[in-house]
């Protein structure tokens, strides 16, 4: 699996850096930089993704902006969202945003919308246990009895 770490070590490499360099780029040590830009080189995933990088950049013409012409703003976001939820979530169903950028949102935001289970903590599960422990077992405690008032008397 190509993670984002590996995706920035490809894209260094790619870039000219030497081995340890892009590792430490990607964010790996500096004193384990040499042996993990080694062992990275080496990695299927980053071979692949390399590869597809290059067939994709060699199929693609690139067009050249002339310097008096700025380029086009596609994705001006600057201001809009004072929620960061909403920016993430922008961005995550922006199609023209790159794949992997989306699936990065959607992986930050994701904690916020479903977090994990059991997250509430030793003193909630405890006591949801209590709840469900009483109501099904027959020393529980009991409903309180039923008050019938009769004045016709």
């Amino acid at each position: 699996m190509l993670t984002g770490q590996k995706r920035k070590f490809a894209i260094a490499l790619m870039s000219g850096s030497t081995q340890a360099a892009a590792a430490v780029k990607a964010g790996y040590s500096e004193k384990s930089a040499r042996s993990k830009g080694s062992q990275l080189a080496k990695d299927p995933d980053v071979i692949a993704f390399m590869n597809k990088k290059r067939d994709s950049e060699s199929a693609v013409e690139v067009p050249v902006y002339e310097p008096k012409t700025p380029p086009p703003v596609v994705n001006n976001l600057s201001g809009k969202f004072e929620d960061p939820l909403e920016f993430l979530k922008s961005v995550m169903n922006d199609l023209t945003e790159e794949t992997d950028v989306r699936k990065d949102a959607a992986k930050a935001m994701l904690p916020y919308i479903h977090p994990k289970k059991g997250e509430g903590g030793k003193k909630d599960a405890r006591n949801a246990a209590a709840k469900v422990a009483a109501g099904a077992s027959k020393f529980g405690a009991m409903a309180p009895p039923k008050l019938v008032v009769n004045n016709k008397g």
